[in-house]
């Protein structure tokens, strides 16, 4: 089930939130428990029964880690144990079949194998169990000893699928003791359509110029035509996934919970240090507290420094995906942002700031492209096409349509993509005298009835950050 379907809006939803304020506080946990689990059995029926398997598991391994408080070395054998059991469960779906092509691509031999679907958020859950386990045993925080609470910390279906990331650390509180408003459900409510807003309207239209692109012969793509398809998924991603996170954080905000901020407009970003600090903020965090820190962080000599950075990187593009490409795609950041730090950042700091960003806007669009690239060899060439190798020339007839077809959406895209538009929405509505909040409740009415005339004659439409 996605937030951006008819079934959610209407069916789902509604039903969830009754229940939900109607419940006494004693069972509201129950409540949603039931719900996200059924949320999540609508499309994965199947492993529905993997992600409660991980829900026991990791309590039970929090409880022992926390029994075993004053003995060291049970508690450190029991922490490898959860960290280990979690990685391989991971590592056993998402990057299997990843292992074995690149074993029989090396050897020249051929091991047997069969696909497998991989089990829709099993990412960004992992990680969710891994932050608590390791957090209980660093002792920040205290075990949860309510099962039911600990799965409602797991499966919470506004930031299952697709995260933030959240960490029980900044959630613990809030799923005893939460308070639930009119002003906060108001809040939510803005922040999901919003969200729902850059998916359907923003994400998808956007997102057809790319697949009209990617599905061109490599001889007709112009080099004008390469940059627009670049342009056209930087543009979708972000709104997909921004979309989806607002979705997210509104829905949270609906049912009590404030969920971190997981994007603050990286794309006005003057720097790949910079960018990295707004985008995928809960990532980012995570793999800082988790890896990076432990690994000795910057506060070590220069070699060891480099080392620390390739290897998060590595880490992140592999989190992302089972293929090179993803692999290519985190490197590419690490090494950029060593350069940043040990070579051109105190010159690119003196650029004027223009220029800063065109930088920073021509290294994310590059990267992009070994993102969506099904493989190595396409995302080659299609950089190749980028920079008129291999390519129909610098401009052709296919280039011209698709640039004067989709130019005035690009050009909405790229200003939504900054903060100006919100500012001017906030100065406007609530900056002014209460009675025109009325003017914010027709605004994100209509906003509302746009999305669901576009969703009636919509097909499936998934978000891009499912597939990790």
């Amino acid at each position: 089930m996605v937030f951006s379907s008819l079934v959610f809006l209407f069916t789902f939803l509604p039903i969830t939130l009754v229940v939900y304020y109607l419940a006494p506080w004693k069972i509201k946990n129950i409540v949603l428990l039931i719900a996200s689990l059924v949320f999540y059995a609508w499309g994965e029926p199947v492993y529905i029964i993997l992600m409660l398997l991980s829900i026991t598991f990791n309590y039970f391994m929090g409880r022992d880690i926390d029994f075993n408080q004053d003995e060291p070395v049970k508690k450190k054998r029991s922490l490898i144990l959860a960290i280990v059991v979690n990685i391989f469960i991971l590592g056993f779906f998402k990057y299997y079949v990843f292992l074995v092509q690149t074993i029989n691509s090396i050897l020249s031999i051929n091991i047997p194998y069969r696909e497998l679907a991989l089990p829709i958020g099993i990412s960004f859950y992992t990680f969710q169990t891994l932050s608590y386990i390791i957090d209980v045993y660093m002792g920040k925080v205290k075990v949860q000893k309510n099962i039911f609470n600990f799965g409602l910390y797991v499966s919470l279906f506004p930031q299952l699928i697709a995260g933030p990331i959240i960490k029980y650390i900044d959630v613990a509180n809030q799923i005893e003791h939460r308070k639930l408003s009119i002003d906060s459900f108001g809040v939510g409510t803005m922040y999901f359509i919003r969200g729902l807003a850059k998916k359907v309207l923003l994400a998808n239209n956007i997102g057809l110029l790319h697949t009209a692109i990617i599905g061109m012969e490599f001889s007709e793509i112009s080099v004008l035509t390469a940059w627009l398809g670049g342009i056209a998924y930087t543009l979708q991603i972000y709104f997909d996934f921004g979309g989806y996170s607002d979705m997210a954080i509104g829905l949270g905000r609906m049912l009590g919970f404030n969920f971190m901020k997981n994007f603050d407009y990286p794309y006005i970003s003057k720097s790949i240090t910079e960018f990295w600090h707004r985008w995928h903020i809960s990532l980012s965090t995570w793999f800082k507290e988790y890896v990076y820190i432990p690994l000795g962080g910057n506060k070590v000599s220069v070699p060891r420094h480099i080392i620390n950075i390739m290897i998060v990187w590595f880490l992140t593009g592999l989190w992302h995906g089972a293929s090179w490409n993803f692999v290519v795609w985190g490197l590419y950041y690490g090494v950029l942002l060593l350069i940043e730090k040990y070579i051109l950042g105190k010159y690119i700091g003196k650029m004027p700031q223009v220029l800063q960003h065109i930088y920073l806007v021509v290294i994310v669009i590059i990267g992009w492209v070994f993102f969506f690239s099904p493989d190595m060899g396409y995302a080659a060439r299609y950089i190749g096409c980028m920079f008129d190798v291999g390519g129909a020339g610098f401009i052709n007839k296919s280039a011209v349509y698709y640039f004067l077809t989709n130019i005035i959406l690009i050009l909405i895209c790229a200003i939504g993509s900054t903060p100006y538009v919100h500012r001017l929405f906030k100065i406007l509505v609530f900056k002014t005298k209460k009675k025109h909040i009325w003017s914010a409740v027709v605004i994100y009415g209509i906003l509302f009835l746009i999305v669901i005339a576009y969703l009636v004659s919509a097909t499936y439409n998934p978000f891009l950050y499912f597939r990790f």
